[in-house]
């Protein structure tokens, strides 16, 4: 059955442990938007299908953090620099290193491949640009000019110019065939750190420190518009051209320019967006924290993306005339070859077999692997251009059912029909199940305590005599279903394990406060639950300072469909309701003080604030008391004890 009318603008899709530390760098595949590429200090670059929950390729060889990541324009081929300023391209279908580049004297800071041919272009703290030609494993040019470190580098649609962004805010325009710059903008006043150009006209996009994304004229050399308010965004025309999608901290802005303005501003709730990609009517944007990577979708359907100027006024709600043909352009167009170049792979020499003998493309996904790099048929080599759009959630108060889809390959046909992936405890890991064994239907609400993993049918391994059936599955196809979890089991246990030292050596300093303010920031549930069930043990703990910032992690575990979590969050919300309400209550409804009161003052303002969050906790309750069935009488009791809220 379809889902009911889903009016959602935004939502997250998926959070997942993409290292087993610190991710340094991502990137998306800007041709199938389904591709992502995650560089770690762990030194490893990791290869993930977009809404799928297990690495494809992971892709090792580099001996210091990699700090930058980038596709080549097919998606065939993905770039690394590392903090030792080395460079590695490998061969996602061939699974295997293509090329070690050798040049920079420090951090890697930008990537980018040339849409036509086997070269590719990076940037460094070094201040240097390098052109590399992959197939002779040689730098064809450096271009210098830069004081400081390029933090963004970008080709032309037609492959004749090269755009950089540096630290010293200069954007600098590059002939690749005469080998000279051809002009500088020097208007932002901070770090540049994105550059980007209109898919056809002769149009370049910047994003800045300065809080500002400028538009500048490629046939006259001026800056043609500026919109301002936001710090270091991320910046991408719309495929057809018609505007400016701009990211930042939890927004996403749209733009037109000549005049400018904003045609719409939404709220994603992505943080600090590292990168994002448009896919037929969808966004998907992506941003990192610690070892987390987390997906968000933005149905641009719903983003008003066009507007006109009538009499000096903005009007919103009428397009923008669209060209009828290419004269009538406000720009020249890019000209691009009439036949594109055909690849001809070739294999590493003795030499470069010697210099890439570390490095190797583990294959920890074949599935995947085989169904996205290796197809049948080789014209539908990917995920195609027009795939299906991610299905959206049911809000608050809707009804629908979704149909089970079988998580066993991600086919073109079914690349975007994967139920969306969430984190989870650690200790819940649910294994990938094959097509062939039947599973039981995972509850709405999982219990804390149970004999079998959810998902997983322990029947289906037991022998004919015990299970009651007349086959049983073969050995190797157990093995594979337990194996295809392992390694994800792992890297969330090394992540947990980590996470949980650096709260314990915060802790062991003595200052409880900060150690949950960094269970907050690590931005795993896991952790804070495992904190609250150690505080929750010895009420003493509790501070009003601390409840201001477990209230809003706590509002998280009710609405958990993790039995566990829904109890730890119910005991803390009990603990701190009889602790704290009777101090809230006085301080709010006692009168003000004569004189200046500091300490009476913060007081009040702590108060005011873990008032206003336990006035949304209430709502939660309310609805949580309602639908959780025999775990009713947890939300029952705490609709009592927060009845003096109403």
């Amino acid at each position: 059955m379809a889902l009911s009318s889903v009016t959602k603008t935004s939502w997250k899709l998926q959070d997942m442990v993409a290292h087993s530390s610190k991710v340094s760098s991502l990137v998306l595949g800007k041709s199938s938007s389904r591709l992502l590429a995650t560089g770690g200090e762990d030194c490893r670059v990791n290869i993930w299908a977009v809404n799928k929950p297990n690495c494809i390729m992971s892709l090792t060889g580099h001996t210091s953090p990699v700090v930058c990541v980038q596709f080549s324009s097919s998606e065939e081929q993905v770039v690394a620099g590392s903090e030792s300023g080395s460079l590695r391209v490998w061969d996602l279908e061939a699974a295997k290193i293509l090329r070690t580049l050798m040049g920079h004297k420090a951090n890697i800071c930008s990537l980018d491949f040339h849409p036509f041919g086997e070269y590719l272009a990076s940037g460094s703290v070094d201040t240097n640009i390098k052109l590399w030609d992959v197939r002779r494993k040689g730098c064809v040019f450096r271009y210098k000019g830069h004081t400081q470190a390029v933090r963004c580098l970008a080709f032309s649609p037609d492959g004749k110019w090269l755009a950089s962004a540096s630290d010293d805010a200069t954007i600098k325009l590059w002939d690749l065939t005469a080998g000279k710059m051809i002009t500088e903008f020097t208007e932002h006043t901070s770090a540049v750190t994105v550059v980007q150009f209109h898919p056809n006209e002769y149009l370049l996009a910047s994003g800045s420190a300065d809080r500002t994304v400028k538009l500048w004229d490629l046939e006259k050399f001026k800056m043609v518009g500026s919109s301002e308010g936001e710090r270091g965004p991320c910046v991408l025309f719309s495929p057809d051209g018609s505007c400016l999608y701009s990211g930042s901290e939890d927004n996403l802005q749209v733009y037109g320019w000549e005049p400018d303005r904003c045609f719409d501003v939404v709220h994603v709730g992505w943080g600090k967006v590292a990168d994002f990609a448009v896919c037929n009517s969808q966004m998907v944007g992506v941003s990192c924290g610690q070892m987390n990577v987390s997906l968000y979708i933005v149905d641009l359907n719903r983003v008003k993306k066009s507007g006109s100027l009538i009499q000096g006024l903005s009007q919103d709600d009428k397009p923008l005339a669209v060209p009828t043909s290419k004269g009538a352009t406000l720009r020249r167009n890019y000209e691009r070859p009439t036949t594109s170049c055909s690849r001809q792979k070739r294999s590493p020499s003795s030499e470069d077999e010697h210099d890439d003998k570390e490095s190797s493309a583990e294959i920890t996904n074949p599935d995947d692997y085989k169904e996205i790099f290796q197809p049948h048929n080789a014209i539908l080599r990917t995920p195609p251009k027009r795939n299906e759009t991610f299905p959206a959630p049911v809000e608050d108060g809707e009804s629908g059912e979704v149909t089970p889809v079988h998580d066993k390959v991600c086919t073109s046909s079914n690349f975007s029909k994967a139920p969306n992936v969430s984190s989870t405890p650690v200790l819940r890991v649910e294994p990938t199940v094959v097509a062939s064994i039947p599973s039981h239907p995972i509850p709405a609400v999982i219990p804390s305590t149970r004999n079998e993993p959810v998902g997983l049918n322990v029947g289906d391994f037991l022998t004919p005599a015990r299970s009651g059936k007349t086959s049983v599955t073969a050995d190797e196809e157990a093995l594979a279903q337990i194996r295809k979890g392992h390694e994800t089991m792992c890297v969330m246990l090394t992540s947990r394990y980590k996470n949980l030292d650096t709260v314990r050596a915060v802790w062991a300093a003595g200052d409880i406060k900060t150690s949950l303010d960094s269970a907050v920031s690590m931005n795993d549930l896991s952790i804070v639950v495992d904190i609250l069930n150690i505080v929750n043990l010895k009420p003493s703990l509790w501070k009003l300072d601390t409840c201001t910032t477990i209230l809003p992690q706590i509002e998280e575990l009710l609405q958990s469909k993790y039995e566990s979590y829904v109890q730890t969050g119910y005991l803390s919300l009990k603990l701190i309701l009889k602790r704290f309400w009777p101090l809230i209550s006085d301080t709010l409804t006692a009168p003000p003080s004569v004189g200046v009161d500091i300490t009476r003052e913060e007081r009040h303002q702590k108060c005011k604030a873990c008032y206003k969050q336990l006035k949304n906790l209430s709502n939660v309750v309310k609805n949580r008391a309602d639908q959780v069935g025999r775990h009713g009488s947890m939300f029952k009791e705490l609709q009592l004890l927060m009845a003096p809220l109403d």
